[in-house]
């Protein structure tokens, strides 16, 4: 009796084994994002390339999900991941979206070693390290900044009506008002996932409140009902009255390409805008221009796509090797310039970005940086989604005074 026993668990330990040198060998990589449209895909692809360059047996599977901002990857990627299915690697946005979902909930293994066996440490800037970091270990790698304050225009609606890109609340007032008595909608907003709203209003809170009430928002230093955030939201309301009329049932991008049509003079969206501009064969100073959101000169809304490498990755060794090429100059470089951000290193090469680009990392690089709430950096993903939810409503009412309340009350459930 004794040797059938050990001879069933020989015969178990065997398998065992098989079953994990098979997995171990399995050459695949999944990689989970929201990378579907226009530049952001392209970008993702020059990573592609040069993951396959490196290894061409394993087969990329490219789990992508539309919805901007990760509307709809964001809860596939929870059913996923409380199911116990996790990809080897998903996007993720740097700051409170990673921290708070993921790492805190114990869903991450932390990928330091990445950084310091490549000698990468000090190829980052300390506060984009701070941001991808928990109790002293890094989390995921930053494979760009994106600029969330941009205002995106027509030169030629500009240029055939002698308008200047407006700077302040009074000079958007005054080209709306110009555009609009010529026939021509002043701004588009394509705000099918509510999230542009929020994009739309954090640009308007910045510009009305400056930099240092816009982060006391986020750690209760800036009362939410109080008189200044009426004055942004009233100002949110205004801008709100010269938009399309059908916004609630565009997405960003198509809201980018009534720009390039013609049909709206402006758009205020982060620059993988530029990368859309690009995909459909238009150049930046050319096309279209761009400036930053009104009110909002010398200051830089920053948010960051991130990939991080969940616990129970099915092919673990792949996605590490994936999280290195995302963190290599290489990577970056060849992403980025497509994507339409810039590189979260510090040694990037501004010969490989254009003009817009090469504006935006002289701006990070000298102006005050404040996070973006649309986008993860800012707050809680908890608190994300309720402002998202006041924001449906406010969109729709334009109650300055009940929003203010209800963004005041959410706040403090939050700090």
């Amino acid at each position: 009796m004794k040797k059938i026993i050990v001879f069933f668990l020989a015969a178990l330990l065997v398998l065992s084994f098989a079953a994990c040198e098979g997995k171990k060998a399995e050459p695949k990589l999944e990689i989970f994002s929201w990378w579907t449209a226009g530049g952001e895909a392209d970008g993702l692809e020059e990573m592609f390339k040069i993951y396959r360059s490196k290894y061409p047996t394993v087969e990329i599977i490219n789990a992508t999900v539309a919805g901007g901002a990760g509307s709809n990857a964001k809860a596939v990627l929870a059913t996923r991941m409380q199911g116990g299915n996790p990809p080897d690697s998903f996007q993720v946005h740097a700051g409170h979206e990673l921290i708070d979902s993921w790492v805190v909930a114990g869903k991450m293994e932390p990928i330091t070693f990445i950084f310091e066996d490549n000698g990468w440490m000090d190829d980052y800037p300390p506060g984009v390290i701070d941001i991808i970091s928990y109790k002293g270990d890094i989390y995921s790698v930053p494979v760009n900044i994106h600029r969330s304050n941009v205002l995106w225009y027509n030169k030629k609606i500009f240029s055939d009506n002698n308008l200047s890109a407006p700077v302040t609340f009074e000079d958007f007032g005054m080209v709306a008002q110009k555009l609009a008595a010529k026939g021509i909608i002043p701004l588009a907003l394509g705000d099918n996932g509510i999230w542009a709203s929020v994009h739309l209003l954090e640009s308007i809170l910045l510009g009305s409140l400056g930099p240092e009430k816009y982060n006391g928002l986020w750690d209760g230093s800036t009362a939410w009902d109080g008189d200044d955030v009426k004055a942004a939201l009233g100002n949110f309301v205004t801008v709100l009255s010269v938009v399309n009329t059908d916004h609630a049932a565009l997405s960003w991008d198509a809201a980018a390409q009534y720009v390039i049509d013609g049909k709206c003079a402006m758009t205020i969206m982060g620059d993988w805008a530029e990368g859309y501009f690009k995909s459909k064969g238009l150049t930046p100073d050319v096309e279209f221009g761009y400036v930053p959101s009104p009110g909002t000169s010398g200051s830089f809304i920053m948010l960051s796509d991130s990939f991080g490498l969940p616990k129970g990755a099915p092919h673990r060794d792949n996605a590490v090797k994936w999280l290195a090429v995302c963190a290599s100059k290489e990577g970056q470089d060849a992403f980025n310039p497509k994507k339409g951000s810039i590189p979260s290193r510090t040694d990037g090469d501004p010969a490989l970005y254009d003009a817009y680009l090469n504006s935006a990392m002289e701006d990070f690089a000298s102006n005050i940086i404040v996070p973006s709430v649309a986008h993860g950096a800012a707050a809680a993903e908890g608190w994300v989604t309720k402002i998202n939810d006041i924001m449906s409503l406010f969109v729709t009412d334009k109650d300055v005074e009940k929003a203010a309340s209800e963004f005041a009350k959410v706040a403090k459930d939050f700090i």
